[in-house]
């Protein structure tokens, strides 16, 4: 039997570090992304930002609000307005399980990584998840700086 043939075409694009900090993420979901093809080529070149957007559903459609993806220069005729809003793909059913978490529960639709995944298509991970309090955050924030601190003395120890 052969082998499949490792694909090097998986390329994270823009992630948002932020929102891991900021939220506690309970799961998450991947989409597709409607792009303009100036989009994507200049997705290509890398340089998009996620980290102030956030998604919403909206008439029974799932939407990606204020990411930044900056103009193709190559591109003279055809170009992308920088912040617009962007349809994302997702099922009925889950657009049903999201609507039902941000309406009802009151969670909040972060998006977590934008990417391209091994068949060269633009998808986005948006993660269902709870704002974080400040001191939920300053736990967050001693329990990683401890972590390093063991990591460091396992290292000089051991």
């Amino acid at each position: 039997m052969a082998k499949p043939k490792e694909s090097t075409n998986y390329k994270v694009i823009a992630e948002n570090r932020r929102a891991r900090f900021d939220y506690a993420i309970e799961e998450d979901l991947e989409c597709g992304i409607i792009l303009e093809g100036s989009e994507v080529k200049s997705l290509r070149q890398g340089g998009a930002n996620i980290a102030e957007s956030y998604a919403a559903v909206e008439d029974g459609e799932l939407w990606l609000i204020n990411s930044h993806i900056p103009q193709y220069e190559q591109a003279r005729t055809f170009k992308h307005e920088e912040r617009r809003r962007r349809k994302l793909l997702a099922s009925r059913k889950e657009l049903a399980r999201l609507w039902n978490a941000t309406q009802r529960k009151g969670l909040t639709l972060v998006p977590l990584v934008l990417y391209f995944n091994h068949r060269g298509i633009a998808k986005i991970k948006i993660g269902v998840a709870k704002g974080k309090k400040t001191h939920d955050k300053r736990e967050t924030a001693a329990k990683r700086d401890w972590n390093r601190q063991k990591q460091r003395l396992l290292k000089d120890h051991g």
